[in-house]
């Protein structure tokens, strides 16, 4: 009799990174589609809104951008989680992803609290508002799917 081959768990964390940031770049590929309204309903800068209602590339670019590094961020968690082929340093990129979207999830926290006057020269907002606490929260969970993700992928023995 031979040994039952060992399965491997879903790594649903690392799915639902994925999921979560497959939805982000599709949303920032829609945005230029969009128009200004779009670009300023999502939070983008005035000047970025102005730039987009002049008709100007730099925000279509700026959002491209955002889009691939997104899609990149989701092939990894896919890769990480079994669904596609094992990618390049996949668990280090992991972890930096992770690091990345905990530390901008986080990284408002203290100026909301204590300067929040700073956020006009950081961001361009007129301090706290609904679109930075709600981004911000996105991002911590998207994190933290990542870096819990990553940690039941970092005990698995064959990865």
């Amino acid at each position: 009799m031979q040994p039952a081959a060992r399965t491997r768990a879903p790594n649903r964390y690392l799915i639902a990174a994925g999921i979560a940031a497959l939805a982000a770049s599709l949303l920032h590929l829609a945005i230029p589609l969009g128009g200004p309204s779009w670009y300023a309903f999502f939070g983008a800068p005035d000047g970025l809104v102005a730039m987009a209602s002049a008709g100007h590339w730099y925000p279509v670019v700026c959002c491209l951008v955002i889009a691939l590094a997104l899609l990149l961020a989701a092939a990894y968690a896919f890769s990480g989680a079994g669904m596609l082929r094992r990618l390049p340093w996949q668990r280090t990129v992991l972890l930096g992803i992770a690091a990345v979207l905990v530390l901008r999830g986080i990284g408002f926290i203290p100026l909301m609290l204590w300067q929040p006057e700073r956020l006009v020269d950081i961001c361009n907002c007129q301090g706290v508002d609904t679109f930075l606490v709600i981004t911000s929260l996105l991002c911590l969970t998207m994190g933290m799917a990542y870096a819990l993700g990553t940690r039941q992928l970092w005990r698995q023995p064959d990865c």
